[in-house]
């Protein structure tokens, strides 16, 4: 085909069917299932979120497409174990959309967005009541294992919020994460086995998260700009040890700290 080709979705379901034929495909596509791709989806949503955070909208819309990829891909590898097809895919979420959705496709009214939430809730509880899942009428019920820990601890801070047990302000959660980390420091200074470590930290973590709620912080934003600061100022500092004539891994601490601190000042 030629670069000025115009394909289809249904090209795109061909193309992959194509990759993953055991006698003219991919070798690589062919070998892989659900486990080994999961990774490789989790990673691309990250980049789409990581192309809208930079406003790049040309890199957004082949992120979307590699995204989309993955949707296919998985589709793919389920139609050929006899379990579903893309088109059951389109049909699930199509229901889904309609059904969680009676005040635009159907005759239900909601007074504002949060009767609206409410509405989507009693909405999932009946389907989950549908599937023949146990009652569950803990202010938790509901929220999903299949997210990211730092996104389940948000929503998990949510929804025990609602009743009531919340902070409501970000000073007394300052104290709790320094209380956290005193005791984190504790267990590093007593030569703690990693488990004990481990929960020492998720606790910090779990307080960092809630900090982030107070403030009205997307945690994983904020995750993403330290990283990218981060990135920033280390190359800085790789740059600098070589105009001086050093790489910076034959550098003591001292002297790579000094140049952090000036790629810092740089910054500034």
């Amino acid at each position: 085909m030629s670069e000025t080709t115009r394909y289809s979705l249904d090209d795109l379901l061909a193309i992959m069917a194509r990759l993953r034929d055991p006698e003219r495909g991919c070798p690589w596509d062919v070998q892989q299932n659900f486990d080994t791709i999961a990774p490789y989806t989790i990673e691309e949503a990250y980049e789409v979120v990581d192309a809208i955070d930079r406003k790049d909208w040309h890199d957004l819309r082949d992120e979307l497409g590699d995204l989309l990829l993955q949707v296919v891909f998985h589709a793919q590898m389920a139609s050929e174990a006899g379990l579903f097809g893309f088109a059951d895919v389109v049909q699930a979420i199509s229901d889904k959309m309609v059904r969680r959705h009676p005040h635009v496709f159907g005759d239900e009214t909601y007074a504002d967005v949060a009767e609206q939430k409410q509405g989507w809730e009693a909405i999932k509880a009946g389907e989950r009541a549908a599937k023949g899942e146990r009652p569950d009428d803990s202010a938790l019920a509901g929220v999903s294992h299949g997210q990211p820990e730092w996104k389940r601890a948000l929503k998990l801070q949510q929804r025990a919020a609602k009743v009531g047990f919340d902070w409501g302000e970000p000073t007394p959660v300052l104290d709790k994460l320094a209380e956290e980390l005193e005791e984190l420091r504790a267990e590093f200074a007593d030569g703690a086995e990693p488990a004990r470590l481990e929960d020492e930290l998720g606790d910090v973590l779990f307080v960092a998260v809630n900090l982030a709620r107070q403030g009205g912080i997307d945690f994983s934003r904020a995750l993403r700009h330290a990283n990218a600061k981060f990135e920033r100022r280390f190359r800085r500092m790789e740059a600098l040890a070589a105009v001086d004539g050093d790489r910076l891994e034959d550098l003591e601490l001292p002297a790579q700290e000094a140049l952090w601190q000036r790629a810092k000042a740089a910054e500034s």
